[in-house]
């Protein structure tokens, strides 16, 4: 039995592949340099000052719109995700007592304008005994919140901040709120881990 050469084996016919030419000298490194060169300071520095503001008005609009979206790239590290989310439409999807704070407050700002003490201090009594109950609002659906989050993922699973946030953003006039509401009220908001 005759042995084939390995050399033959190997040896195909390769193709050959067009070069590109060369499209002129070499630059010199002084050349390469200079056609390199950005100056640190613009000549115009008026100009400049101007395209950086622009530049930077631009991020900031594209930014503040992000976050009324809810675009997490735009949001806080602890209000990011698909638990925080459910939590803020979950609050907005309800009327909360907290959102009347304000308004109550400038009912007691007026009422420390007359005479009588006694008005400004059941109207201070009030207002502490209102922020009291809203706190506890807050509270309460955080802890809901949660409930329904572990119901789906697990305990284990669960973000940091519920209560906090919650509280927040149920003591937030609606319209006032960032990121701003996605759903409408009275609609049933359910958690599905997306």
């Amino acid at each position: 039995m005759a042995k084939q050469n390995p050399a033959s084996e190997d040896s195909t016919p390769t193709e050959s592949k067009p070069t590109q030419g060369k499209k002129g000298p070499t630059p010199r490194r002084s050349e390469a340099q200079a056609s390199n060169f950005r100056p640190l300071v613009p000549e115009d520095r008026k100009e400049a000052k101007r395209q950086a503001q622009e530049r930077l008005r631009a991020n900031q609009a594209e930014a503040r719109a992000g976050m009324a979206r809810g675009d997490d790239r735009y949001l806080r590290e602890n209000e990011r995700g698909p638990q925080k989310r459910f939590l803020r439409d979950y609050i907005d999807s309800r009327f909360t007592l907290g959102e009347l704070l304000v308004p109550m407050m400038f009912l007691v700002i007026f009422a420390t304008f007359f005479p009588s003490t006694s008005a400004a201090f059941w109207a201070m009594g009030f207002i502490w005994l209102y922020l009291a109950i809203c706190i506890l609002e807050g509270i309460l659906y955080g802890r809901i919140v949660r409930k329904k989050i572990a119901d789906v993922l697990g305990a284990d699973k669960l973000q940091k901040g519920f209560y906090f946030q919650a509280v927040g953003r149920s003591m937030q006039m609606r319209f006032l709120r960032m990121p701003k509401p996605q759903v409408k009220r009275f609609t049933k908001v359910e958690f599905t881990g997306k």
